[in-house]
Order: structure tokens, then sequence, then C-alpha cells
């Protein structure tokens, strides 16, 4: 046949179950155990194969079923959960805060919409879930990708095989974005030769609408509708392709929803390029360059996950005056300028880099934890040169996960019953978590949630022999795996080499006595390489090698099909999360918090946020924060450290069981771990932290616009800046006993007015052991300075003296020149 169209036909629900449609379309239920239930009780086993999809189970679900179900007591209960989804978005029609557009290319809702790779997307989709349920004024852009993130099989040898499959939009929770007059919202981006048209889906997530971008279109070329079909599509051209239409279409779609934020967030540098059109717009409107890089980088957020330098976008300068030739024309600026925007020296050469971009194209800039916020200022100081490390302008933000999506319904009805209906409210407060009243009937739960973790290993090891054609004496075996009694320990997490999967494998003879020891001990391994990640898969493969080649098939097992709803059987039915990140290569790290939050016990490498998690008694800590000559000699100490906690603390305390059935002593230790964990490294209290930042640039930006005639004498004037001088009049080395370091300075050369309300003389005092101090010196006569300085402790200091320039609207030092 010639296929002229598609048409696909919603059915016409009996009345009284109107409401599954309405909840369908608002991923709502997703966090809200009563309305996914409704779903999976229409049909289980159809819920399992859509990968838990009520919009195509409503396609494909049986008329009769929904009528029989209509007179049934089901009805009444999608009433309930219907009007439930209407008072949680009426209780959020007032919005807190500024607008925001939350700007990333994966979002992780839901293993039924596959458009995440990992980590970065789960973290999008947690921040939007958390922004929904605290009535954030927040909108999300992403893209819409029509072939989704590949599906993993695994051969019997651990070859990693994707495989892709298309998505049909209308057969997920998405609705094409249409005007006021019903017809398809389009804008446009300029690509080498053509235009590249632009459309998207509106998908609800409770309270926050994000949309979703596709250039599959039939207005576009083959080629182009092919930029949106796959997460990170291979090759440099197809990645700015992408980030094209992200930045430059995503800031465009919004203009044409007649949207206009006050601030913008930039999750990871995929979308910086909204940066520039931003950019145009304000040159558009009559503001010179400065001006309106000024209000840009006011209103402007940018998040940083990615520790390590191979990981940041960067492109050939070729390649950028290729899609972006003749922009800076457009900005009033020249070809230099406008490359300077994002410029990087490499070895082989400069390059554009999209985190430089997004770091000068935004005020504030944050690591997603204590320690990665500490490797970001030292990877990104080149920007601010002079500065210290500790003063450059990168922040932390602590990831945390969505309490809700990830915590099991049992232990969540659990919790609120023990704790009291207060912590439903306020999860984030520590106040709430009664832990102390979790005994016996929390360790049944656990114990039902390893049985079924151990079930669901053995149906997808089953199928996975199956496919590969293994003989019956393997699918036997398989259908065996696993010991619902012993203790379980879960690694799941992307396959990239620093996350150390077979670390355990260091010493096989080692790992060898721990596992023939006399309590069991058993390993589930799940996990994607990148499809071009060759390292990656390599690790993978050698792990699936590794445990063929010791016989440990029984105690070790590989799951393939890493996804959202994996990861929940995981963290939900494991005793202990695994961790072990070559240190400090870990940006944040999500799933041990997962696993914390259904009490399992982490143990893990101090990195990420296990570094300010761990307190001594709320889990287990491989290793410590040396600095090592080298990787090899990293591994083998971790692995040690590994040995050496399994042997003689993680395993004993488990099996110290008394008469209630467990170990009280473990028992402790996931009190304190969902003590301490639970509250803090919650996506609410992660998102509380981010609304404090959006609404300081969203103050910014208003002060930014009402001073800029001070903004454009400042920038005419900050040239000079560099001709300027300051010379010391130090004592040098000093040894205190109870006195005052006194220092003065002169000032060489003239100040211009735009610069001297800015302007500040300052001693600088670092503590050898850690600590900074800086002290501004008092002007006593024209050019001339003076300052007394005593130590607040004892120690060894260095100090030094240098001329600092302060922002005029953010208030920190950028600009510096050392005596």
């Amino acid at each position: 046949m010639n296929v002229l169209g598609r048409i696909t036909a919603m059915p016409d629900l009996p009345g009284p179950l109107e409401g599954l449609k309405e909840i369908a379309y608002n991923l709502w239920w997703s966090w809200n155990p009563e309305a996914a239930e409704l779903f999976q009780e229409l049909d289980p086993t159809l819920w399992k194969r859509f990968r838990g999809n009520p919009v195509k189970l409503l396609l494909e679900l049986d008329p009769a079923r929904l009528e029989a179900l209509s007179a049934s007591g089901y009805a009444a209960r999608v009433q309930a959960t219907r009007e439930a989804l209407r008072a949680y978005l009426e209780a959020r029609r007032t919005k807190r805060g500024p607008l925001v557009a939350y700007f990333s290319a994966e979002y992780g809702f839901h293993s039924s919409l596959p458009i995440y790779a990992g980590g970065l997307g789960v973290l999008a989709g947690d921040h939007i879930k958390a922004a929904s349920d605290l009535g954030l004024n927040l909108v999300g852009v992403g893209l819409f990708y029509h072939e989704g993130y590949f599906h993993q099989r695994l051969s019997p040898e651990g070859e990693q095989v994707e495989v892709y499959e298309p998505l049909r939009p209308e057969e997920l929770p998405l609705v094409p974005v249409q005007d006021a007059e019903g017809r398809p919202v389009r804008v446009a981006v300029e690509f080498p030769g053509r235009l590249v048209h632009v459309g998207g889906y509106r998908v609800q997530v409770g309270a926050v609408p994000v949309y979703l971008l596709t250039t599959d279109l039939p207005e576009n070329a083959p080629e182009d509708r092919q930029i949106t079909a796959r997460l990170y599509a291979a090759g440099l051209e197809a990645r700015i392709q992408q980030e094209l239409v992200l930045g430059l279409g995503g800031m465009r779609f919004l203009r044409a929803l007649g949207l206009a934020p006050a601030f913008f967030h930039m999750n990871e540098g995929h979308s910086a390029f909204l940066g520039l059109e931003r950019l145009r717009e304000l040159v558009a409107e009559g503001y010179s360059f400065r001006e309106a890089l000024e209000l840009v980088r006011a209103s402007a957020l940018f998040t940083t996950h990615t520790p390590v330098p191979a990981g940041h976008d960067a492109f050939p300068l070729d390649l950028v005056d290729r899609y972006l030739g003749g922009f800076w024309e457009r900005l009033g600026v020249d070809r230099d300028t406008f490359l300077g925007l994002g410029l990087e020296e490499k070895p082989w050469g400069p390059v554009f880099s999209m985190s430089n971009l997004a770091l000068r194209t935004a005020a504030q800039a944050n690591g997603v934890s204590r320690l990665h916020g500490e490797v970001s200022r030292n990877m990104f100081r080149h920007l601010w040169p002079g500065l210290l490390s500790e003063e450059v302008p990168i922040g932390h933000i602590t990831n945390g996960v969505h309490t809700w999506t990830f915590l099991h319904p049992r232990l969540r009805r659990h919790y609120a019953e023990v704790f009291g209906p207060e912590w439903v409210e306020r999860p984030e407060d520590p106040e709430t978590w009664r832990v102390e009243g979790l005994g016996e009937a929390f360790w049944r739960i656990r114990q039902d949630l390893k049985l079924f973790l151990v079930r669901e290993v053995r149906q997808r090891l089953y199928e996975q022999r199956r496919r590969n054609g293994e003989g019956s004496a393997r699918l036997r075996e398989a259908e065996k795996a696993l010991d619902p009694e012993a203790l379980t320990i879960g690694f799941a997490r992307r396959f990239a080499t620093y996350k150390r999967a077979v670390l355990l494998f260091k010493d096989p003879e080692r790992l060898l006595r721990i596992l023939q020891g006399p309590y069991p001990v058993q390993f589930v391994f799940a996990g994607k390489a990148h499809p071009k990640d060759e390292a990656g898969k390599a690790y993978l493969k050698e792990l699936v090698s590794k445990i063929r080649e010791y016989g440990l098939e029984d105690r070790m097992v590989v799951l393939e099909d890493y996804d959202m709803y994996l990861a929940r059987v995981l963290t939900h039915g494991s005793d202990v999360w695994l961790n072990t990140p070559r240190r400090p290569m870990e940006a944040s790290g999500t799933s041990g918090m997962k696993a914390a939050l259904n009490g399992a016990l982490n143990l893990s490498v101090l990195d990420g946020w296990w570094a300010e998690a761990y307190n001594g008694k709320n889990g287990f800590a491989i290793g410590d924060e040396r600095v090592y000559e080298s990787e090899e000699a990293q591994d083998v100490a971790d692995a040690q450290a590994l040995y050496d906690l399994l042997e003689s603390e993680v395993i004993p305390l488990f099996y110290a069981k008394g008469l209630e059935g467990y170990s009280s002593g473990w028992m402790s230790m996931v009190h304190e771990s969902l003590r301490t964990v639970g509250p803090y490294f919650s996506a609410g209290r992660m998102v509380r932290d981010y609304l404090a930042l959006y609404e300081r640039g969203a103050l910014w930006e208003k002060e930014a616009r009402a001073r800029l005639e001070a903004l454009r004498a400042f920038a005419e004037a900050l040239p000079a800046f560099h001709a300027l001088g300051v010379r010391p009049e130090v004592p040098g080395d000093l040894t205190l006993n109870g006195g005052r370091l006194e220092v003065g300075a002169v000032l060489e050369g003239e100040v211009p007015e735009g610069l001297r309300p800015h302007l500040r003389v300052q001693l600088v005092v670092r503590r050898l052991g850690g600590g900074l101090e800086v002290v501004d010196l008092e002007e006593v006569a024209p050019g001339r300075y003076r300052a007394a300085f005593r130590p607040t402790r004892p120690g060894s200091y260095t100090y030094g003296l240098r001329l600092a320039l302060l922002h005029p609207v953010t208030g920190r030092v950028e600009w510096v020149r050392w005596a």
C-alpha cells in the first residue's frame, strides 16, 4: 500500500473510566502508586510489556475489560485518583519564583519514554518532578528522540549490541504543540544553505510542562529529519546540529509560545547556544553587545556534571564557522569576539567549548557535589586569570533524588505509618524521619523486595540466555539463580572505565575466598556502555568473562538493558549498594541515594555525594581521600580496602542476626543511613537550593537593567584596570607572638571614575592547612592603603597583596592584579 498517513484511534472509555485518559497524559501518575496501580491492574502483562506506558496500554487493551471494570469498584478509584490529580494541580496554580526555562538534552521521567541515557537525564527528570511538587514557575525544554536511546542486548561473551526501536509519539503521553488556531507550532533554525524546521510535543509532568523538540517533520529533508532521531548521535557534526536545535530552536520555540522566562538554567553545556540566541534578541532590541551580555549573564545558570575535561563538548572552529558563520554580525561584533565566547586552547589547537560558552554567558554556575564543585573550579579557573581557585565563581548544589519516584510504594506507606503525616508533606525535613520506629515490619518488607529482585533476575537471565540460544541446562540454572536469603550487593550504572566495575577482580584469589566463605554473598551487575565507548564495552565484556572464568555465575549476575525500571528493582531489593569510581571522577552519582532511601547501605569510594554523606555510622567507605601516584596504585589500594570491608565489617555485621531475624547492628546503621540520606539527598532539597539561585539571578537581571548606564561606563573603563599596579609595603617573613601583620600598599596609575566604586586593595592570607581570608585595606591617603591582620588560629600562612575589581551587579571579584 502507498501509505498516505497514519491514524491513531484512542479508545472510547466508558463514562465512569474517562478519568484514565486525563491521568495517562500527566506523568504525575509515575510517582503516585495509586495512579500507576490503576493501569497495571487493567492488564499486568501488557503493562510490563509496554514498559509501564499507560497510553499504549489503553490503545491495546480489550474494550471488554474496560466495560467490565466500569461497573465495579474500580470506577470509584479512577474518579478518586482523578480528583487527587486535579487537587494537586489546583494547589500549585499559584506559582513560586520567577518563570524559569530549564534546558536539558535528556530527561529520564520514566522507562516508557526512553529519551535518557543515564544519570544526567534522570537527574533532569527528578528536577522537573520536584519543581512540580514545590509549585515552581518552571518550563522544561529538551529534544524528542524518535529512536530514543538504545536497548542493550548482551551476547553470552558479554558483547554489547545496541538495538534502536522507533518511538511513536501518538502512543506516548505526548501532545503535539499547537497554536490558538490549532495549527502546529513551528520555528526554524538556520543551517548551511537551508532552514531546518522544528516542531514539538508537550509532556505534562505534574504542574510543569516540558517541550520536547523534533525535526522529524515533513517540511524537512530526510537527513534533517534524522537530526533528533537518536540521543547523543555520533559525530561532531550531528552533535552540533542537535545542540543548535536545542539551544537556538528551544529559545525560538518558547518565544513562539509567547513565553518570556526571567531566568534560564542550562543543565550541562549541550544547550549553551541558547545564550547566543538571547544575545541576538537583545541586540535586535537596541542593546549593545556588552549590555546584552550583562543581561544574559545575570539571568542564567550553568550546571556542570562532568569532572573529566574530555567529557565537555567542543567543536572545531571551522565547524562553528560553517553553522554559525555570520551570526556575529547579528550581535554587532567581529568573528574573534564571537568565538571568544567559547574559545578554549587545546594542545592540538583552538576549539569552541560549549562549557566555556555556558560559563561566559551565565553569572552563576555549579557542580553537583561539594567535591565536584572543587574539581570544577580547578578545571575552569583559566577563565578567571589571577583568581585563586577558591574564588572561581562555581559553587555546588549536591544532587538529590525524587523521593516519590524511587521509594518503593510499600515502604512509602510503611514510612507514612511510622513517621507520621508530616513526613509525607515535608520529606526533606530531617525532623520527620523518625527512623527509630522501624523494626521487624520494615525488615519483612525489605526481604519481600529482595525476593522480588531475585525473581526478576531469574526471569531476565532466562530470557537473556534463551534469546542467545543457550542450552536447556543453562536455562534451568537461570531459574535457580541467586539466593533470596543471601547478602545481595547491587552495582548498576553506566559502564565507563573510571567506574571500575571489575575492581572486585583485582585480586581474584581473595575474592574467591570471600565468596567461598561461611556466609553467602551475591552480586547483581547492570549497566550500558555508550555506543561509541569501546573501552567501556570492553570493560563490560571483561566483567562477564571473569565471572565465567572463575565459575561465579551462581554468585554474580550481569543483566542487560539497564533502565529506570530495572534501576528501581535493584535499588529496592539490594542489601548493599556498591560504587567504585576512581576518585575524584564521580561528579555526584545518585543511584546510592535511591538505594539508601529504600533501606540499603552504601559501600562506596569517598567520591561524589558519598564524600559528604558518609559519617562513619551510615554505611561503609572504601579507601580514604588520599591522592595516589598512579591509577594502578589507586586501584590496588581501593581493591584491598574493599576486600577488608567485606570480610571484616559488611558480611559479619549483616549475618549477626538475633532472634528478630535480622542484625540489630545492621538495622542501626540502616536507621542512620535513612536519617542522614533520606531528607538531605532529596530532589526537594536540591530544587529549593536552585530556587534561591533563580531568585537571585532574576534580581541581578533587574538590577542590571536599572544600571545600564553605570555598566556601560564600567565596560568602557575596564581596559584601564589592566594598566594599574600596586606597590606593596610589607615586612616579608614574620613570626607573630600575639601581634598583628601590618601591611601597606601604594596604588600606581590613574583609576577611571567608572571603576572607582568597584576597586579594592586587598590582603589575601592562605593557611597552609586550608582556609583563605581576604581583608580590604583602608585608604589612609590618596593612593595609599593600610591594614592590620591577626590570624584567627595558629599555623603557617602565606600572604599577598592585590588590586581586585568587583562586578557592579554581582559584587564578586572577577578581575585581579597581584603585587
